[in-house]
């Protein structure tokens, strides 16, 4: 029985330095000036320049979510950002602001009878407000740990790079933001929450 206790032991600390890695919660140095920071860890994987007051936004592997655009701008875009097991899922606020409201809806598995209801995840959508502009942070769970957690409620004042939320295992954070920005982020680009600078105003 020894092996046995062995192959226990390394799978036991293999686990416990993945949940290290996960919930780990490095220090950022926040940009000043007048730009909108990235709201999580990972990698761009879709840009998307809307003028419709509605957009379906896929998520990562598989999935999706359907997101109202109009209330932040009449153009936007839509950054999708996906967060893999190893990175950081702590979730920042873009911009120095206001929080205008907080909006969390559940997810759907599979539903025979509607198919366009059918694989959406839960997602949280975060509006944040200054004199400047408007954003929104759509914190987008998946379908085997639907844990999102948001620290950000109505009214709120958050600085540009606090912590609102986070979520559980590989996940996905997409910024709806204006279109009147000098956009300095492409698809593929890694990305650091507070940190990394994704558009500035102009």
């Amino acid at each position: 029985m020894g092996w046995i206790l062995k192959i226990f032991i390394v799978i036991a600390v293999l686990f416990i330095l993945f949940l290290l890695n996960f919930y780990k919660d490095p220090k950022r140095r926040i940009p000043k000036g007048n730009n909108i920071v990235a709201p999580a860890d990972g990698k761009v994987i879709s840009i998307i320049n809307t003028s419709k007051s509605n957009i379906k936004i896929k998520k990562n592997i598989f999935g999706k979510i359907k997101t109202l655009t109009r209330d932040v701008a009449k153009e936007c875009y839509a950054i999708s950002i996906f967060m893999s097991p190893l990175d950081a899922h702590i979730n920042r606020s873009p911009i120095e602001g206001t929080v205008k409201s907080v909006k969390h809806t559940k997810g759907t598995f599979f539903r025979a009878y509607n198919l366009n209801k059918s694989l959406q995840n839960e997602k949280n959508e975060i509006i944040i407000q200054n004199k400047r502009l408007k954003v929104k942070v759509i914190q987008i769970a998946g379908f085997l740990a639907r844990r999102i957690k948001c620290y950000a409620k109505k009214n709120q004042k958050v600085n540009k790079g606090g912590k609102i939320g986070m979520i559980a295992l590989s996940s996905q954070t997409t910024l709806i933001i204006p279109i009147g920005v000098d956009l300095k982020v492409k698809v593929n680009d890694k990305v650091k929450a507070g940190e990394t600078v994704i558009a500035k105003l102009k």
